[in-house]
This record gives structure tokens, C-alpha cells and sequence, in this order.
């Protein structure tokens, strides 16, 4: 293996690593710019498994047939498609950022208060019986005298 190839490959998993721990954050920004390295990463990862550079991608009229020194173009291809991809996802997360700055005076995706409470009540649902106290109800079962939370009717 080249030299070349191998620090290719360092690079190009790089970019994966540091792309996929930064769209773990919770910051629009901060998953904005892991978004922006995958797509890097992905673009080096075509541009390398399509050959050497510089190799002509079509057969010029009268040549011989030497497919050997012609570069495969569906790599090229494939990376103009991803970076179209990656810059409709972009603008698309700079606008959900830019909204929640706004509204928010921050980007920090919350917490879902449903998906918080159906996690709590899968806890309770594995917790021994024993550990759990006998006249404490479930918290997702409102008491029938309890009006609606929006206060309208049930």
C-alpha cells in the first residue's frame, strides 16, 4: 500500500470520527459542522476509490481499448451528487438554527417531554414490582378528576 493511500484513509476516517461525534452533540451548530465533515469525508472517500488522477474519463475517439488507464467516472459522479446532497442539508439545518436562535436565543435541541416520560414509565415497567411502592400511580395515568392538560374538556 501506497503511502499516499494510507494517509487518505487516516484522513478520511478522521473526518468520519470527528463528523459523527459532533452530530452526537446537542447544538444545531455544532451537528451542522459534523453534517459538513461527513460530507467531506464521503466526497474524499469516492474521489480516492476512483483511481489515479489525472487519467482521462472517456475513451477519445481512435484509441485503443487499454481500459487501464482511464479513470471510472461514477466516482466523480457520486461525489457531485453527495455534495449536492450535503448543501440541501446544510441550508436546510443553517434555517432550523438560525429559526431556533431566534425564538430560543440559542440552538440547543430540548429534551422531548413525551419521550422522557414513555423512557420513565419503560423503567418502572422493568423494575421489580417489590421496589416499586403499592399506592404510587403510574405517572402517565392522569386521575380521572384531574382536568385535561390544556384545560379543555376530555
Amino acid at each position: 500500500m501506497r503511502t499516499l493511500d494510507v494517509t487518505m484513509a487516516l484522513v478520511v476516517g478522521g473526518l468520519f470520527a470527528t463528523g459523527v461525534y459532533l452530530m452526537l452533540q446537542r447544538s444545531l451548530m455544532r451537528t451542522l459542522l459534523g453534517l459538513i465533515l461527513l460530507g467531506h469525508g464521503t466526497n474524499l472517500l469516492l474521489l480516492v476509490s476512483g483511481g489515479a488522477p489525472g487519467d482521462p474519463p472517456v475513451v477519445p475517439e481512435g484509441a485503443s481499448g487499454d481500459g487501464d488507464r482511464f479513470a471510472d467516472p461514477l466516482p466523480q459522479a457520486m461525489a457531485l451528487t453527495a455534495i449536492v446532497i450535503t448543501f440541501g442539508i446544510t441550508t436546510f439545518l443553517l434555517a432550523l438554527a438560525y429559526r431556533s436562535w431566534r425564538l430560543a436565543g440559542h440552538d440547543e435541541v430540548r429534551d422531548d417531554i413525551e419521550d422522557r416520560r414513555i423512557g420513565t414509565v419503560g423503567e418502572r415497567a422493568d423494575a421489580e414490582p417489590a421496589a416499586l411502592p403499592p399506592d404510587d400511580p403510574a405517572p402517565d395515568v392522569p386521575a380521572p378528576e384531574d382536568p385535561a392538560p390544556d384545560g379543555g374538556p376530555r
